[in-house]
Order: structure tokens, then C-alpha cells, then sequence
């Protein structure tokens, strides 16, 4: 997984989810931050981390970065493509970053 462009905690929380490090991973986000997985909302790291170890945990699959490109000083968008054995095997999905103080404020996830 590459995406070389990305800020430092975007590379980071791409590592940790690869590595399946969900402390590495949690650390990423402010306090307050926020993933938008699937229509839902996980507010404050202690959902986050609840969120990475049964919604995003219930399958195994592998990601591969397509692409990365910066939108704005706060705003960075990564192209992933995962395989795994979730229905279809395979999607490719946008994740839209967004950055305040060095951590992740805001993560949505979506096609």
C-alpha cells in the first residue's frame, strides 16, 4: 500500500489499518474525530475503536492504494481498492480525510 503524497497521519492510520493496529490506529484521531463507515457515524476514539474491531473487523481483506490526491490543506482523499470475503469480493472506495492539528478530525468512507 503506497500513497506518498499523503500527510504523515494519513500514511500512519493507512499502516495501522493495514497492520490491523487498531491502537496505532485510534491515535490517529483527535479525541473528538469521527468515522462515516456505511451510512453510520462513530464519534470519539472509543467508537472508533469499537467500529474497527466489529463493523470493519468482520471480514479479512487486503487494500491497495489507487490513488491519493490533496484537496486542500485540510482535505486529502485516498483511492483504495479492497479484496476480500465481504459480498462481491472486491470495491473500490474513497476515503476523504480531513485534518485539523497534525490528526484526523474526520474520516468518511464511501464508493
Amino acid at each position: 500500500m503506497t500513497a506518498t503524497d499523503a500527510p504523515d497521519v494519513v500514511l500512519r492510520y493507512l499502516d495501522a489499518a493495514d497492520r490491523d493496529d487498531i491502537d496505532a490506529l485510534t491515535t490517529c484521531f483527535a479525541p473528538d474525530g469521527t468515522v462515516t463507515d456505511e451510512g453510520h457515524t462513530y464519534r470519539g476514539r472509543d467508537e472508533i475503536r469499537a467500529w474497527r474491531e466489529t463493523v470493519a473487523g468482520r471480514y479479512t481483506y487486503t487494500t491497495t492504494v489507487t490513488g491519493s490526491e490533496l484537496v486542500d490543506a485540510r482535505n486529502h482523499r485516498v483511492s483504495v481498492r479492497i479484496a476480500g470475503n465481504f459480498p462481491g469480493g472486491v470495491a473500490d472506495l474513497v476515503y476523504r480525510f480531513e485534518l485539523a492539528d497534525g490528526v484526523i478530525s474526520r474520516l468518511t468512507i464511501g464508493g
